[in-house]
């Protein structure tokens, strides 16, 4: 009896809490669409902001958003990749490695603004990039490294250590085996470590406003050296800045619907992905 109770207890819990994290989750998306939707259009989605930011569209943030994820998912990648590949596979174990990945994992949890200081010391000032969108892409790039390494080291380490032994007693080399056997199986761990990454490039404000926001622009970027709009800081923009709050608001409110429309889409296509890899080569 008193099993039962507290089987049924721990249940009404768990369903609890799903349930409250749903409910904050959809009246955050109710919210900002309700809002958002009103000034939705596609004038909006095509056009750059005007009329001190009153009217026009938001453009040149989306374009500039998007350039900034790729530069800093091309940089972090291939590192975060070799990093993982090299810990599980290749490094011997003991306390440093341990040491390592402890230091990783502590790395994720540095304050963004402190990532923006030091791209702004970094890349801006010391490489003479400048304020731009190559410093900005960088600077995510680095904020984004330990959760991609994070998450391709949990997936390199879900792969059963028999699949490597049986790889290897057919006569395979090492890095064959992980680049036929281990990599193909870990993908759809790796995807979710890059799409956490992605919203959170998205989604950053701190970094990109000291190495490569711009208040306003009326075109699109010409080169990797040049200044950008992007949609969190042009959301803060447009509720601090400004001399017209009634309609910036509702334009800031139209810019967060965007920027939540492109983190579900990503995260939907991302789950499209890991679903077909995992029926791929299920392990």
């Amino acid at each position: 009896m008193k099993r039962n109770f507290t089987q049924t207890l721990g249940f009404t819990f768990l369903f609890s809490s799903l349930a409250l994290t749903l409910l904050v989750l959809f009246s955050i998306i109710y919210f900002i669409g309700v809002r958002g939707f009103r000034v939705l259009s596609w004038t909006f989605l095509t056009q750059a902001p005007r009329q001190a930011m009153t009217a026009g569209g938001v453009a040149p943030a989306i374009v500039g958003t998007f350039y900034l994820a790729l530069i800093a998912i091309l940089f972090s990648l291939p590192l975060a990749l070799a990093c993982a590949i090299y810990l599980c596979e290749y490094s011997p174990k003991g306390w440093v490695v341990n040491f390592i990945r402890v230091g990783i994992n502590n790395l994720a949890g540095v304050p963004s603004v402190v990532f923006g200081l030091f791209g702004l010391a970094i890349f801006v000032k010391f490489l003479k990039f400048g304020v731009s969108m190559l410093s900005g892409g960088l600077t995510l790039g680095i904020l984004v490294l330990p959760v991609i390494i994070s998450a391709a080291q949990e997936a390199l380490l879900a792969v059963p250590h028999s699949i490597r032994e049986a790889s290897l007693a057919l006569g395979a080399t090492q890095w064959q085996t992980i680049r036929r056997i281990v990599l193909p199986a870990a993908l759809p761990g790796i995807l979710t470590g890059i799409v956490l990454s992605i919203g959170r490039v998205v989604g950053e404000t701190a970094p990109i406003l000291f190495t490569a926001a711009a208040f306003y622009l009326r075109g699109f970027p010409k080169s990797v050296f040049s200044e950008v709009m992007a949609l969190p800081y042009h959301i803060y923009a447009l509720m601090t800045e400004g001399t017209h709050p009634k309609e910036q608001t509702g334009m800031a409110y139209g810019c967060s619907l965007v920027l939540l429309l492109l983190v579900l889409a990503i995260s939907a296509l991302a789950v499209f992905l890991r679903q077909r890899q995992r029926g791929r080569f299920h392990v």
